[in-house]
């Protein structure tokens, strides 16, 4: 588990993050959701220790990261995985050693070892078949779903995604988006994803924080998101006539249930 204490965190004058509190469950696909500008990518920079908030508390199952030392924070980061909005995979390498990289840097397993530990990662996103291939070679779904080999091939116990559903076709979203929840439940991690992708929200958004102008405006799940009276959010939700048709017709079935 997360939790988010009193955060703050400005730019000389400019306050971006005001008095966050969030608590970030494991076991559970957590969202972060916001307009471009509102804070989110910051928020996100200053829990993984990107960015060092003014002031507040980052507590990793009650271990406060900002008041780590250096030393201490290098330790946690290697119980972090990470996956990044372009996957950032290195483009000589093979889809195995991509995904065996965090392994030769941080294991002490032997090669056959860390080669077993990538395969069975690269099982668990059914890209067993492309292990030699190279990036520029598979396409960018695939790609994405190497990311997720590599960033859980540590067993890390906290997951970051930053918009890993960004230039990928429906489809293939919804594929990225039941990896990471079914991810999450086998592992028990505490991941946290940003993303503006309603598709997710909607999917899998069991805990989801909405920020608004540097503020936690909302806090609750996909069920909830329906029934909200929070008018900031359901702009935010409902800017698109698809998802004001869907609450229209729930609020139409509430109705006559009742």
């Amino acid at each position: 588990m997360i939790e988010i204490r009193h955060l703050y965190k400005s730019f000389e004058d400019k306050e971006v993050l005001h008095d966050i509190n969030a608590t970030f469950e494991n076991g559970k696909t957590n969202l972060i959701i916001g307009q471009s500008g509102s804070g989110k990518t910051v928020l996100m920079k200053n829990i993984v220790g990107l960015l060092d908030p003014t002031r507040g508390e980052v507590l990793y199952d009650g271990r406060d990261f900002v008041a780590m030392s250096k030393r201490e924070k290098v330790l946690l980061r290697r119980e972090m995985g990470m996956i990044f909005q372009s996957a950032a995979l290195f483009d000589s390498m093979s889809v195995l050693e991509n995904v065996m990289f965090p392994l030769d840097m941080f294991s002490s397993k032997n090669l056959r070892e860390r080669q077993q530990r990538a395969r069975e990662c690269l099982d668990r996103v059914n890209l067993l078949e492309a292990e030699n291939k190279y990036p520029g070679e598979i396409s960018g779904g695939m790609q994405k779903r190497v990311a997720i080999a590599r960033a859980i091939v540590l067993e890390p116990r906290y997951l970051f995604c930053d918009e890993p559903n960004s230039g990928l076709d429906p489809k293939t979203s919804l594929v990225i988006d039941d990896l990471l929840h079914g991810i999450t439940k086998d592992m028990q991690i505490t991941t946290i994803i940003n993303t503006h992708d309603m598709n997710s929200v909607m999917g899998i958004g069991e805990n989801i924080i909405f920020i608004y102008q540097g503020t936690a405006a909302w806090n609750g799940s996909k069920d909830q998101i329906m029934t909200s009276t929070n008018e900031r959010l359901n702009d935010f939700i409902f800017a698109s006539d698809l998802f004001k048709k869907v609450k229209e017709v729930e609020q139409e079935e509430g109705t006559v249930s009742k």
